[in-house]
Formats: C-alpha cells, sequence, structure tokens
C-alpha cells in the first residue's frame, strides 16, 4: 500500500507521516506480554501503534486503510487535529470535577446534541444524560423509562439479534441467547420479537406491562440489516396509541453514519428516547442518552448518575468532534461517499447483495467465507470485519476519500475472487465466529 495525502476536515489537510521511528517497515516486532489482560477478546494478530486520517500503523511501521474506524468510532479520522487540539488544550486546562459541580463544556455539547436530534436547525427541546459508552447510555434508557412509566409497568420489548451492550440490563435487551446464557439469571422484563415485524411487536406491547420499546434502526451487529420502509413507522404509530416510549439505540447509526444525523430521521419518526456513543468522541468514550423533556422528567436528582460521564475532557473531545462533523457536513459525505464505496461492492465477485445506508454498509457473500476474506484482507493492509460468517462490514471515517474508496475496492477485489464462484476450498480456510464488540 502506498503513502496517501489525508484529508483531515475543517482545520486543514495534514501532511500524513511515516512509520514510527523505532520501527522499520516489515521489521518484526519485539514481543508484546499481554498475559496481564483477562481473556475477554480473542488474541490479536496486529497490535497498532498510530494512526492518522484513514491510516493506520501497526508495530512493525506496516501501514493499513481502515475502513472498520475502531468499530463505528473514529468517523474523522485517526488523529484529527481539531480533536486532538481540544483533548490537549482541555488536559491543560481541567480534566474532572465530578458531577457535584458544574462544568462549562457539557451543556454546550448537550445543546448541540438535541439540535442535531431536531435535525440541525432549531432544538427539539429534549434533555441529555452523559455517560462513557453505549451500554451505560441504554442503560440509561432503561431505567428512565421504568422511572417515567411507574410501578407494574417495566418491560422492555427489544428485537431478536438487536445487540444493546454487554453490561447485565443491556444485555437482558440484546436479543441473542448466546450471548445471554452464561449469566443467566438475567433481570427479568425483557421480551424479545423479531425484527421489522410490526404484527409481533403489535402481540408483545401490553400496555399494562410494557414501558418501552428499544430498537436499532439498523441493526450494525446482527450484519447491517436494514427494516422495511414502514417499520419505525409503525412502531411510532404503535408506541403513541398505548402510552409506550419509543427507544431509538444510535450508538453505531449516529452522527451522519447512515447519511443523515441519526437513522430515524429518513424516515421523520419522532422517538421518545434516543442512545448515542461511538462517534461522538471520535474515540474519546463519550456516551449519551437523550430524552423528550416530559420524559425526562422523570428523573429526580439520585436517580442516575455517573462519576466520569460529562466530564471536561470527553466533552471537549465531543465539542471539537461535533463542530467538525458540522463544518464538513458528514451526513451530506456519507451519502456520496457511500454510493460509490456500494456502487463497487456492488460489482465484487462474491457478492451477493450490498445492503445499508450511507457509509454503514455490509457486502453479503454468496458463501459464509466472511473470515478467511477479512483475514486476507487484514494482511493486504484493509481493515474490515465480518459480523456474520457471510458478511462483511464496512464503516470508513466519514471523510474518507475517493481514491481511499478506491483503493479499498481494489485491494477487496482479488480476494473475494479467490472465494467466489470458482475460488479454491483452500483460500476459503477455516470459518470461525469473530463475534460482537462490547459496548
Amino acid at each position: 500500500m502506498t503513502e496517501r495525502k489525508v484529508l483531515a476536515g475543517a482545520a486543514g489537510p495534514v501532511a500524513p507521516a511515516g512509520p514510527p521511528a523505532s520501527a522499520s517497515p516489515g521489521a518484526e516486532a519485539a514481543p508484546l506480554d499481554r498475559s496481564a489482560l483477562m481473556h475477554t477478546y480473542a488474541e490479536p494478530t496486529v497490535t497498532f501503534v498510530r494512526g492518522r486520517g484513514s491510516t493506520l500503523y501497526d508495530s512493525a511501521g506496516k501501514e493499513y486503510l481502515d475502513f472498520l474506524s475502531g468499530l463505528a468510532v473514529t468517523s474523522l479520522g485517526h488523529a484529527h487535529p481539531a480533536v486532538a487540539a481540544a483533548i490537549a488544550d482541555q488536559a491543560r486546562t481541567l480534566t474532572h470535577v465530578s458531577n457535584l459541580f458544574g462544568n462549562v463544556v457539557g451543556p454546550e455539547v448537550a445543546a448541540t446534541l438535541d439540535r442535531l436530534i431536531g435535525g440541525g436547525v432549531e432544538r427539539a427541546g429534549g434533555q441529555v444524560f452523559f455517560a462513557n459508552s453505549g451500554a451505560e447510555a441504554n442503560e440509561c434508557a432503561i431505567k428512565l423509562a421504568r422511572r417515567w412509566a411507574g410501578p407494574g409497568r417495566y418491560a422492555v420489548v427489544s428485537t431478536w439479534d438487536a445487540f444493546h451492550g454487554r453490561t447485565l440490563a443491556s444485555l437482558a435487551a440484546t436479543g441473542q441467547i448466546e450471548k445471554q446464557q452464561p449469566f443467566q439469571p438475567l433481570p427479568e422484563g425483557f421480551d424479545h420479537v423479531p425484527f421489522d415485524d410490526l404484527e409481533a411487536m403489535d402481540s408483545a406491547c401490553d400496555p399494562a406491562r410494557v414501558a418501552a420499546v428499544l430498537v436499532e434502526p439498523i441493526m450494525g451487529e446482527a450484519g447491517v440489516v436494514v427494516p422495511s420502509s414502514d417499520y419505525l413507522v409503525g412502531l411510532r404509530q404503535l408506541c403513541s396509541e398505548r402510552n409506550i416510549l419509543l427507544m431509538v439505540d444510535e450508538v453505531q447509526t449516529g452522527f451522519g453514519r447512515t447519511g443523515r444525523w441519526f437513522g430515524f430521521q429518513h424516515l421523520g419518526v419522532e422517538p421518545d428516547v434516543v442512545t448515542m456513543a461511538k462517534a461522538l468522541g471520535n474515540g474519546m468514550p463519550v456516551g449519551a442518552c437523550w430524552a423528550r423533556p416530559e420524559v425526562a422528567a422523570a428523573f429526580v436528582p439520585g436517580d442516575h448518575g455517573s462519576t466520569f460521564g460529562g466530564q471536561p475532557l470527553a466533552m471537549s473531545a465531543a465539542q471539537a468532534t461535533l463542530a467538525v462533523m458540522e463544518s464538513e457536513d458528514v451526513p451530506a459525505r456519507a451519502r456520496a461517499a457511500g454510493a460509490r464505496l456500494q456502487a463497487g461492492l456492488e460489482t465484487m465477485p462474491g457478492v451477493a447483495s450490498v445492503r445499508g445506508e450511507g457509509l454503514l454498509l455490509a457486502a453479503v457473500l454468496t458463501d459464509e467465507f466472511a473470515v478467511p476474506a477479512c483475514r486476507q484482507a487484514l494482511e493486504a493492509g484493509l481493515v474490515i470485519n465480518a459480523p456474520r460468517p457471510d458478511v462483511l462490514r464496512f464503516a470508513p471515517s466519514l471523510l474518507v476519500t475517493e481514491a481511499e474508496i478506491d483503493e479499498a475496492l481494489g485491494t477487496l477485489r482479488p480476494l473475494l475472487a479467490r472465494h467466489g464462484p470458482g475460488g479454491t476450498r483452500a483460500a476459503r480456510g477455516q470459518v470461525a465466529d469473530q463475534g460482537e464488540p462490547p459496548r
């Protein structure tokens, strides 16, 4: 892979730097002792030490084109200068005081989120709780739903194959039995129905016991599954008729990723609660739960909290990230770049179909060879992942260039040609579950 000039957004272009001084391209890196880490993840085959824009460098100095963005997190690319400068300035000023006291950055970020929820021009009039991850944002939403609904109405209905986090309550909402089973008994009050099935949701939503419906506008970890166009609209109508909260998990889809600020905006739906994280801090751990004012008012001081949530350091990263996103109009960029990437993927050998919106795309393969294809792509210097054995997921930076898209497609084409019709059995390799990430 050749060195590239990387687009850096509103702060101006940044000249790509070379590998770390301590490493030379192709050099063998010294073994890293990981024995003090819990084995909650598979052993990594690559250790990254530095990034710039859409480029990553490993510990041996090898260069990679990142089309995963740390699972839709670094949506402005790695080491964006505006975000890096904001973090550095805030670290020299004030990092943390706890929520016993105020800070000047958090309220400004909350107001911006409220405006983006409203479409980007005027504030929606809601309120925000800050956390540190998507799972924590969903925990806040679940607690808020129960507090709002009152005694007896405690159930939350979500969908099979959804992913809402790995804490106990968010895991209970996650519709994946294999992930839940080792940790039984989970908190009660969580029901699941098939995704994109309004009839099943109608049957499950007993207003005498159900407080909320929790749903992803596009199921990311299930393989970028897009519902029919009437699904969210139907859920909104159902929830309104039965006085049940519609809570939308935008952890992976939010902040321009799908071509709108939030996935629910494609259909003009107005949720009661929205959870978000991932791209909000461009790599700084930040999560948030937004709610309509009459719903947010159910919380009183002492009902919920977070030691680190809303601290000045994280809020400064979020503030800078959102400013660049708005100045760059990342929803429009995602639509244009996504169309180019999708068109290229649709011509690939071994690809049966392409689904998704904007720059959250999945190539559905003709057979279950996604895992070996991912491994070979990584060896060739392209970072993607396989949320399902027959699905490749793509979530590049929202500032990705046309040249980078074409480079990724050029890297991928010969790899998929080995596995598609006529590909060799040896090339297909051993299929293994990569699993989903934590939140």
